[in-house]
């Protein structure tokens, strides 16, 4: 395969249901398009998939189906608002142990194909410390833990931040404060975690910034619209977009670390090597 750029990889995360990690996913996605990067949404939530409902694209077919020798990659992409490309989920969590080799490199290529088309993937994984959600944050490059300020929001966050660096050497956390009332009480979130992460483990946090809570927020979701879409100028939206801006920033690997179809054959090993 020729080589291509590297494409920034980011999963994004959560310790527990309810702060708003997909709906995060959708918006920086949507926002980072509008920046003009080229940007795949893949549904990383193997159990009980929702981007394709959330923007009321209606999937007809899944990566369960590209798994299957169905159809190939490009049969299931979606075209969403502001031109991003989505990849909505599988169904069964082990649908990758049972590739055989030639479905492996299949899989691999079909994704690579996409790359020079793409500066960013995002992954919206399953919540919590699944093994599928494990394998897609190990995969990526970039580590987005969304939270909320609720006790169990911060408690669950920190137990995902602490196995994925204690059982698998993930070392830094991008931290996104969600629902929150302004961007004081954000950063008093994030300060929380920090303490939390700096007294019993060898993690860094580094904090991204901070979605305030507003009607149009929950507007959206009932459209099944990203708020970035049919709200741009609400509050909500504009901090979407603040935090893309900085996001953009992110270095790019330098090695294949952040080519798609590295992403891709690393998140088959991972759950090979977790079946065997």
């Amino acid at each position: 395969m020729a080589s291509i750029s590297p494409v920034q990889v980011i999963a994004v995360t959560s310790g527990k249901g309810g702060v708003g990690k997909s709906v995060v996913a959708v918006n920086l996605a949507l926002a980072l398009a509008g920046m003009g990067r080229r940007v795949m949404l893949l549904d990383g939530d193997l159990a009980m998939a929702n981007i394709d409902v959330m923007l009321g694209l209606g999937a007809e077919r899944t990566l369960a189906d590209v798994l299957a020798g169905k159809c190939g990659l490009e049969d299931i992409v979606l075209q969403g608002p502001g031109g991003i490309h989505v990849v909505p989920a599988a169904s069964g969590a082990r649908s990758m142990v049972r590739l055989s080799v030639q479905q492996q490199a299949g899989l691999i290529h079909a994704f690579g194909r996409y790359a020079d088309q793409l500066d960013v993937l995002m992954v919206d994984t399953a919540t919590g410390i699944d093994d599928a959600t494990i394998g897609f944050v190990r995969a990526a490059r970039e580590v987005l833990v969304v939270l909320c300020d609720e006790p169990a929001s911060i408690a669950d966050a920190y137990a995902l931040i602490r196995l994925l660096n204690c059982d698998y050497g993930v070392s830094r956390f991008r931290i996104l404060s969600n629902m929150v009332a302004g961007p004081r009480e954000g950063r008093e979130l994030f300060v929380k975690l920090l303490r939390l992460t700096e007294q019993f483990l060898a993690a860094t946090l580094q904090y991204v910034g901070t979605v305030p809570w507003d009607d149009s927020l929950r507007r959206s979701v009932q459209r099944q619209s990203a708020v970035c879409e049919v709200f741009p100028r609400s509050k909500s939206a504009m901090a979407f977009r603040a935090i893309a801006e900085r996001v953009d920033g992110w270095p790019l690997p330098a090695n294949p670390r952040g080519h798609v179809e590295f992403f891709v054959e690393h998140l088959i090993r991972a759950a090979q090597a977790k079946s065997a």
